[in-house]
């Protein structure tokens, strides 16, 4: 059974994208800052509000208001696609585990593969479901074990609602 998106209704969307064979490629302050300025990126290119966001080692969400007329899958893969590069590049020449790890084959032809093909998207339909996402995204690295508290985690939108200095992105915040 195929799965409807509503791409054009103008409502909230969480959205989660994993790294290839969830790999925690992310783990390292540099991947995940590429991500960072990836999303930050794709959200001037595209005009989406992001209301909330998280990098964790081997997948990322996203709470965002895509603009009516865009394609959220090809919002996401702009996103993938800009980060892709960056880390590829900032792989290349160096020999390792991951790097090896982080290759696909595909169309006769062996080729990088940092992310998943596909992502998973929920249509936000109230204001409730919305602070879920955003309360989930927030608490992501807390229920890894990853820190005891979600202001420890520089890596999401939580500093920003907190109002801590420092918050890697701006966020749109009404919903």
């Amino acid at each position: 059974m195929k799965l409807r998106h509503f791409d054009h209704d103008g409502r909230a969307r969480f959205i989660t994208f994993s790294t290839y064979h969830h790999l925690p490629v992310l783990s390292n302050a540099l991947f995940r800052g590429i991500v960072v300025d990836a999303i930050d990126e794709g959200r001037r290119t595209f005009g989406f509000r992001l209301l909330a966001y998280v990098v964790m080692p081997d997948h990322v969400h996203l709470v965002i208001i895509p603009p009516i007329d865009s394609d959220v899958g090809y919002l996401v893969g702009e996103i993938k696609r800009l980060s892709a590069r960056s880390i590829h590049t900032a792989l290349k020449g160096k020999e390792s585990d991951l790097s090896a790890n982080l290759v696909v084959e595909r169309g006769g032809r062996r080729r990088f593969a940092l992310w998943q093909r596909r992502c998973y998207d929920h249509n936000c339909r109230t204001d409730e479901s919305v602070w879920e996402k955003v309360t989930y995204c927030h608490n992501n690295p807390v229920r890894r074990g990853l820190v005891d508290d979600p202001a420890k985690w520089c890596w999401s939108s939580y500093c920003w609602y907190q109002g801590h200095p420092g918050s890697l992105l701006e966020i749109d915040c009404s919903a």
